[in-house]
């Protein structure tokens, strides 16, 4: 039976953690409820969590003034392409990464902190030019094309310490058994590396979701415009109608909260992959 302390503990526990939940989810509930206010209304002065009266055309009315559900369809196309190659790229070479000496390792995480550090804007006249005599402008295929190479040396790093504390016996093991690099990267690697998939997942696709640069410098054609281009153009339309940008603006978050709710049973304790690990 629980002592009266570890009950203590418990309730103390998730009392926490509750309150900490709170200091996220209460945002999100006050954007809703702004949402539903009457168009043209200013913010309210106090927290008005319930407006009077409750206003839901704010949301038919977006897509009638543009085509977000073009760009609510060019958005989940490109993120739902994109995740998948960011996997398979980024997993692959943390893979490679693992599988190199130490020598070699050290190289490759003194390269991936170097590209890190390096501001985006650094490299943007290069990758239009690029991009630009490649014919992938006014493309989707310019917004996939980081994806290939793993979408940030960030998701690289993440593989590469997941890969690395997996036991060297396995690896062994599976080469003794005759399965190549990928067979092992495949059905020994990632298998083990359940935690860091997941992640690599959630953080790629809010990373090409809320792409707002990337389609505003190789796109021109509205057809092909993404979310974060439709809300700023819809800010440009009208800067004072706060309850139609906020609709726009949940319309934009509420993917990203439905995927993280789906995902994150997926996430294992630290101390129960240990356990995976140690057997």
């Amino acid at each position: 039976m629980r002592t009266k302390s570890g009950i203590l503990r418990s309730i103390g526990f998730h009392a926490l953690s509750i309150l900490i939940s709170a200091l996220f989810v209460l945002p999100l509930i006050w954007m809703f409820s702004a949402s539903l206010r009457q168009p043209g209304l200013p913010p309210p002065r106090g927290v008005e969590w319930l407006p009077n009266p409750l206003t839901w055309s704010n949301y038919p009315r977006i897509f009638h003034i543009l085509p977000f559900g073009q760009y609510l369809l060019n958005s989940l196309m490109v993120s739902i392409i994109a995740v998948p190659l960011t996997l398979v790229t980024a997993s692959l070479a943390g893979f490679a990464m693992a599988q190199s000496n130490r020598r070699w390792q050290n190289r490759f995480i003194a390269l991936s902190v170097f590209l890190l550090i390096v501001p985006a804007a650094a490299v943007w006249v290069a990758r239009f030019i690029l991009f630009r005599s490649l014919g992938l402008f006014d493309s989707h295929a310019a917004l996939l094309a980081p994806a290939m190479m793993g979408s940030s040396p960030l998701f690289v790093l993440l593989f590469f310490w997941s890969f690395r504390r997996i036991p060297y016996d396995l690896y062994e093991a599976a080469r003794m058994d005759g399965a190549n690099p990928l067979e092992i990267w495949w059905r020994v690697a990632l298998p083990l590396s359940t935690a860091t998939v997941t992640v690599v997942s959630i953080l790629a696709f809010l990373l090409y979701w809320s792409d707002f640069t990337t389609p505003l410098f190789y796109l021109k054609s509205q057809s092909l415009y993404t979310l974060p281009v439709g809300l700023r153009q819809l800010q440009e339309l009208d800067r004072s109608n706060w309850p139609l940008l906020l609709s726009a603006s949940m319309v934009m978050t509420l993917p990203a909260v439905i995927l993280f709710a789906i995902v994150q049973r997926f996430f294992l304790p630290e101390d129960r992959l240990v356990g995976i690990y140690g057997q």
